[in-house]
This record gives structure tokens, sequence and C-alpha cells, in this order.
């Protein structure tokens, strides 16, 4: 086994192109060693390309890549200890597990014995340990990705690289091997780049997201962060649901200002917003639904319009002053009919102004 530690990934403005098309847009970040950090947005907004950027798949146009420190901005693929998990597994179908899992270290010089230990040592890492003779076409889709993840370790990279891995999963197998690669990746102090466009997958995961869109970074940071003070009205609204309503902001002061929606009053950190009218984002959870009204709280009266239960929480479409706010409640047990007037309430997290474009 070689004694590789994980190495650290940094972008320094880096810019590519495709002819007239930029596909990644003058992007900073870093990825520090043993740390999974998401690429998080859209189809087409770049997530894809800057992690084949990381992997020598494909070159930047402009900026520097290093990893470890090392620039490897014109390194190849081969030359940049990385490994690919990718969203198609890319199994060979005519070898069984544990040749699929062996045959990295094979053509990198490691005798069929030494490959094979290499393979089974892997596969007992990701639990599989006794199906090694199978063929892939005999496992399910959880497996399959298995083998996949063991077939990038096998190499131990320095730096792991997974792209929409769970995207040909169900989603109760989606949440178990999601649980599976972040419980691997910390008990093994991987370096990981992982990319996907399920904010969930993503909240779930990761030690930092870097939201992407239109090529460039829209916000980064940990997904407590993005989630409870999106930068933007686009993080906002791809973070999770919110719902977008106008307030009047009057002058901050120190880091908190008044905030007026509908009548009522709230103070709100207002995170460099201008005085006057401001957008706020409130998450569904942060909407606090009453059949009476509050005594000693502001609440704004409402009409559920719509209902759905979903098991574990209903989502009710309210009527209010604000315009329709989308909101999640847990109960279950007695929920509100459509036609009921309700009482709205907001809690103490969960509302957040979006600051002024810069």
């Amino acid at each position: 086994m070689k004694d590789v530690a994980p190495a650290s990934v940094e972008f320094r403005n880096v810019t590519k192109r495709y002819g007239a098309v930029t596909a990644v847009d003058d992007i900073s970040f870093t990825i520090e060693s043993g740390k999974l950090v998401t690429l998080l947005g859209p189809s087409g907004c770049g997530k894809t390309t800057t992690l084949r950027l990381i992997a020598g798949l494909e070159m930047a146009s402009e900026g520097q890549i290093l990893i470890g420190g090392r620039d490897v901005t014109r390194s190849s693929a081969a030359d940049r200890d990385v490994s690919m998990v990718f969203q198609s597994y890319a199994l060979f179908p005519h070898m069984s597990v544990i040749d699929n899992v062996a045959y990295g270290p094979m053509v990198s010089g490691a005798g069929k014995a030494r490959a094979r230990e290499m393979a089974m040592e892997k596969l007992a890492l990701v639990g599989l340990k006794g199906f090694e003779s199978r063929m892939p076409s005999e496992l399910s889709g959880g497996q399959q990705q298995r083998v996949a993840v063991a077939r990038a370790l096998v190499l131990e990279p320095q730096v792991l690289l997974f792209d929409e891995p769970l995207s040909n999963l169900d989603a109760k197998l989606r949440r178990r091997v999601r649980e599976d690669i972040r419980e691997l990746q910390q008990r093994l102090n991987l370096t990981v780049a992982y990319v996907t466009h399920d904010q969930q997958e993503a909240l779930a995961v990761s030690d930092r997201i870097i939201v992407m869109s239109n090529a460039r970074i829209a916000q980064s940071g940990t997904p407590r962060e993005l989630y409870e003070e999106p930068a933007s009205l686009f993080v906002s609204d791809f973070i999770g649901d919110s719902n977008l309503v106008v307030g009047e902001m009057s002058s901050p002061q120190g880091a908190l200002a008044r905030v007026a929606l509908a009548g009522i009053e709230l103070n709100l950190r207002h995170r460099n917003a201008e005085p006057g009218v401001v957008k706020v984002a409130i998450r569904p959870d942060s909407l606090l639904l009453s059949a009476e009204r509050p005594r000693e709280q502001q609440a704004l009266q409402g009409c559920i319009a719509k209902a759905a239960y979903l098991g574990t929480h209903m989502e009710y479409t309210v009527a209010s002053p604000l315009g329709d706010l989308f909101v999640v409640d847990r109960g279950v047990m007695r929920p509100f009919a459509v036609g009921s007037e309700v009482w709205i309430r907001f809690a103490d997290h969960g509302v957040t102004v979006i600051p002024s474009p810069s």
C-alpha cells in the first residue's frame, strides 16, 4: 500500500473555452485536503467541466490548477494522481467484480497477484467482500456503484472525483449510498470533489458547497451558510425551497435592521442591503401556522389554498397578504383543511434579507 496523503486542490482564475463558448469563466476556489466539496448547480452551469479540469480530462484555457501545491495545469490525467467515479459507473460488463477493481493496478504495472490483493482490500472496505466472482449484471445499482468506488480507491489517489454518482439510483438507495460515500470519505480522510445537481444530496454529504451558475461561482460556503444566508436570489431559490417576498427595510442599527412585511416588523440582519425595498427569502419550515391568533406575537392572517400529506409532514399553499406562501408543517395528526383560515408567524431562523447585487 503506498503512503499517500490527501492533497488540496486549488483553482486560480481558471477559464475553459470551447471556441466561442465559455464553459468555465474565471473561477477561483480551494478544496482543503481531507474535505468533501460539492460543485452544485443546474445543467450547463460548468460544474462537470470543472471536475474534468481537475481530472485532466480537459485543459484550462487560462489560469492555474494546483493539486497538493503542485502546478498540474498542463499535466495529463495520468500524471495527476486523481481517480474519478463516473455517473454511468463504466464497469467492464465481461469482467468479474474483482477483475474490474484489479484492472487499474494491473495496467499500472502491479503483478496479477498484487493487483487482486489490492482489489480484495478495497472491496472489503466498501462492504463487498464475498462478491468478488460476480459479474456486474448480477449486482444491484447500489452494489455497482460500490464497485466503481472500489475501483477508484484501489489506485489510492490524492484526490477522488465523483460525477453525479447517485443519479441512476432510486430515492431510498440514493440516501443509503450517499451515507456510505460520506462515511468512507471521513474514515479514510479523502479529498473529494463531488458534482451533483441535487440540492439535498449536496447538503447531506458536503463540508463545503460551491454553487455554480452560468459558468461562474454564485456562492460558496458550508451547507448551513448557503441554506440560511443565500447571497442571491438564484442561490436562495436553488438551495432548497424559498418564498421570495418584498419588504421595506429601515436604516440599519449595527448588524440588524427593521424589515416590514405586510405590516409585520422583524429584526433581521441587513447583510449590506440598501435601506428601502428589499427582497426577503423565507424558508417553508420557518412559517408557523396556527388556527387561533397568537396573543403576544405578530402574525399575518391567511387561508389554506392547497394541502398535501407527505407522511412525515404536510405541505400547504397559503394565500396571504404577502402572496401565496409555500409552508412545510410537521403537524400531520391535525392538518388544516383547504379553505381554513390560519395565522402565520415567522420563526427566528430561515428568514433572510437578500444582499444588494454588487
